[in-house]
């Protein structure tokens, strides 16, 4: 999880604070003293990753070849990441002794098909045994196809802006699933492909920082270095176009997975902010936000998907003219937005008024040093998901964004989202006090 295009940096711009009445309503929350609120029998709780965030030298895609040309507005190379690609055994093995009994983690593309149409049946395998650790363990894997990076010769021939580029992830989709799908417990098509249309792609909402100058020379250098004079990834090209075009993708690849496992649940999770207007004034904007940035993919999980993965880590205050900044003295993450754990109860109200499907949070959590404030964090999340539940909303599950300290894209590995910390050098794992204090929630099922 989530430079002013890194994904949490993203969602930093616009971070802001709640009317004053539910400023009064969580104080109140927070005087009151602890209650025990169960969850049903089979709740998931987990903790997630991502291919290109963990494992190290995904060479083959698109975001190493940007963050490594000259220019880049990358602060640093993912390079060997946490080394997860070797090291998942131990990751899993880990994350089962906590007590958790969900790993959310996304296949490669750039790994499983390096060139056009070349498939490493060697990747496929290595997956495989990731999976397989996962039932080891008695882990229920949560499989993300597509987790935001890509091949480079796909971003070289258009990215997701390519007239057929829904057709070839429906390929690809359809031989992992054919390779892995056996082992998998849920699968979703893609990560967040709602992002940039949330971030940049709603007049007057934000102010769009895509298309400088040194944007286009990035673009300029990689299409060259491609040999095709193209380059689109997911947060540069036409933004109209690319999210046109994972909207069609989602499609194919659901599509694709069912074709070969009926059975399997297969949904789609995507960005979501608490969207919060100040007054009546300020409805229109709010509701115009929702309409572009969610609801394409409320219709498109009601006729293609099992499930909706909701993914929210803070809230955003809206006025007639757009967004708000913060107030003074709101507390804040280390990525700069509100530290607001209540985002999850407002999202999840306003999605089930929306959504038929079963809800799981597929992402949630904190960038902070501090680890009493990330055990806070999770209290009050996974208390307001207990609210939810008592309220009849239908979620299924908790997967805390992330397993590990990890690469946050362009801010690099300064924000530390994990509840394991990670050397860089050593590659040793420490557990913080925060993945102790879930694990006894997963093990209670209570919080």
């Amino acid at each position: 999880m989530p430079s002013s295009y890194g994904r949490r940096r993203f969602l930093a711009t616009g971070s802001t604070l709640l009317a004053s009445s539910l400023l009064a309503r969580t104080a109140q929350a927070q005087e009151e003293p602890p209650a025990t609120h169960p969850f049903p029998n089979g709740f998931l709780w987990g903790s997630a990753t991502a291919g290109h965030q963990v494992e190290g030298n995904n060479v083959n895609s698109d975001s190493w070849l940007l963050e490594n040309i000259h220019p880049t507005l990358f602060a640093e190379p993912s390079g060997d990441a946490c080394n997860h690609y070797h090291l998942f055994p131990q990751d899993i093995a880990l994350l089962a002794d906590l007590g958790l009994n969900t790993f959310r983690f996304s296949v490669e593309w750039s790994r499983v098909e390096p060139e056009d149409g070349m498939i490493s049946h060697a990747e496929l395998d290595h997956y495989r045994a990731v999976l397989d650790t996962c039932h080891q363990h008695g882990i229920r894997p949560m499989v993300t196809f597509n987790h935001f990076t890509v091949p480079r010769w796909f971003s070289g021939r258009g990215g997701w802006e390519h007239p057929d580029a829904a057709l070839v992830f429906g390929r690809y989709c359809d031989t992992v699933a054919r390779a892995l799908g056996d082992r998998m417990a849920f699968a979703t098509t893609l990560n967040e492909p709602n992002l940039t249309k949330l971030l940049f792609g709603i007049p007057g909402l934000r102010q769009s920082k895509l298309g400088t100058h040194l944007d286009h020379e990035i673009i300029r250098k990689a299409g060259q270095m491609m040999g095709t004079g193209r380059f689109s990834s997911w947060i540069f090209g036409d933004l109209e176009h690319i999210h046109d075009g994972l909207l069609k993708a989602h499609k194919a690849g659901y599509q694709a997975i069912k074709s070969v496992w009926p059975n399997l649940p297969v949904g789609v999770s995507i960005a979501m902010e608490d969207d919060q207007a100040i007054d009546d004034d300020a409805i229109p904007m709010r509701d115009k936000k929702r309409r572009l940035a969610y609801e394409p993919w409320f219709e498109a999980v009601s006729s293609h998907g099992d499930f909706l993965g909701v993914q929210a880590y803070s809230r955003c205050r809206i006025g007639p003219d757009g967004m708000l900044p913060p107030q003074k003295g709101a507390p804040l993450t280390d990525m700069g937005y509100e530290f607001y754990p209540e985002v999850l109860e407002g999202v999840l109200h306003y999605t089930h008024e929306h959504v038929k499907v079963p809800l799981y949070v597929t992402e949630n959590g904190v960038a902070t040093t501090d680890d009493k404030r990330r055990v806070e964090y999770i209290r009050r999340a996974v208390t307001g998901v207990a609210r939810c539940l008592q309220q009849g909303i239908d979620v299924r599950g908790y997967v805390h964004w992330s397993l590990l300290d990890n690469f946050e894209w362009l801010e690099g590995y300064r924000p530390r989202f994990g509840l394991v910390a990670v050397n860089r050098t050593t590659f040793e794992r420490h557990l913080k006090p925060s993945a102790t204090y879930l694990g006894q929630i997963a093990r209670s099922n209570s919080v």
